[in-house]
């Protein structure tokens, strides 16, 4: 068997656990709901579609500016930047192992006047400042049948990434140096043919890479960058709020924002690309916890992920076909992922 071959056939196997786990979560949020309860879900108020579009696209638009804001450094044109980043959420829609991501790195660096390591320090901040967001989101909306174990582990993660990302924000100019002596220590207690050694040095790579993207933004531009992700998640919020409206789904005030919440940090569970299956769960439990009926609102999760997966999955194919056919490029597009490496590095 040759490397190639090999090399493909680890990654198909890489997929069955989140397939597995896909299957899972589809199975526990649906297995009560019958062909019948389907049959009687309506559209109550058509006009709220105007708003889902609208939200959609402004939540993306949103995230364009933030994003061209953190390529302030670099030559990068808004259309540029955002044609790639839009680029980069169909395909880790579409494609395993967060391929839009990588592609987004390696892939258009050249197109954004700038290096893979530039845009993976934005990559890691953008990251950052969207988890920071969805926790307090997390926090601020749990409802009242929400257990005291979960409310303390939802305040330590709040705490734990408000203080981290204060420190980065207001202290990278003082933190790097001490996390590189940190790392120097560790490393030199760690053998060198430890299999640890790689993992601790591209920890270090990617923290001192985020380090100096904060710093190169400044404090005053990661502020103002703040203020655009709690912008941007309020606009997706406002999607899942005109969807309840849109079917007549009765819950309580938090309850959207929990579910926008929630769904959004389900990602982090491994599942299939688009995170299926676990998107869906959180959002019943979370509108349940609400007081929403169960299955309308596991109904409504799957049509909602449906939707979201569809209209940002069609603007930036549409987005990555124009600019191919614009500037006549040849190159099949599974042969540009095959030239990716196949993680962060």
């Amino acid at each position: 068997m040759s490397a190639s071959s090999r090399s493909h056939r680890r990654s198909l196997l890489r997929l069955v656990p989140g397939l597995l786990i896909s299957i899972f979560f589809l199975w526990y949020t649906f297995r009560d709901i019958s062909f019948a309860q389907i049959r009687t879900v309506r559209v109550v108020h058509p006009a709220w579609w105007l708003g889902i579009v609208f939200f959609t696209y402004a939540a993306c638009l949103l995230r364009c500016v933030r994003w061209h804001r953190m390529l302030r450094s670099t030559s990068a044109r808004f259309l540029d930047s955002a044609r790639v980043l839009m680029t980069s959420f169909a395909a880790n829609n579409i494609l395993p192992f967060r391929i839009g991501d990588i592609m987004r790195i390696f892939t258009y660096a050249p197109d954004l006047g700038t290096s893979p390591s530039v845009i993976l320090s934005t990559v890691i901040f953008e990251k950052l400042l969207d988890v920071f967001v969805l926790v307090l989101f997390f926090v601020v909306s749990m409802g009242p049948r929400v257990g005291h174990h979960s409310r303390v582990m939802a305040a330590s993660a709040l705490g734990f990434s408000t203080v981290g990302l204060l420190a980065m924000i207001l202290g990278a100019r003082t933190l790097e140096p001490l996390l590189c002596r940190w790392f120097d220590r560790w490393s030199g207690r760690i053998s060198p043919s430890s299999k640890l050694r790689p993992y601790l040095q591209k920890v270090e790579h990617w923290i001192l890479l985020a380090f100096d993207c904060i710093r190169q933004i400044g404090i005053v531009g990661s502020l103002w960058l703040l203020v655009l992700t709690v912008v941007a998640w309020i606009a997706e919020g406002m999607i899942y709020v005109s969807g309840m409206h849109l079917i007549g789904l009765a819950v309580d005030f938090k309850g959207p924002w929990l579910a926008v919440s929630f769904a959004n940090l389900s990602f982090l569970i491994p599942s299939t690309p688009g995170g299926i299956g676990a998107f869906e769960w959180a959002v019943k439990t979370s509108l349940v916890s609400h007081g929403a009926p169960k299955d309308l609102s596991a109904l409504f999760g799957l049509a909602l992920h449906a939707w979201i997966l569809i209209s940002i999955t069609a603007a930036g194919g549409a987005i990555f076909l124009i600019h191919r056919i614009r500037v006549h490029s040849s190159t099949p597009l599974l042969e540009e992922i095959e030239a990716l490496p196949i993680e962060m590095p």
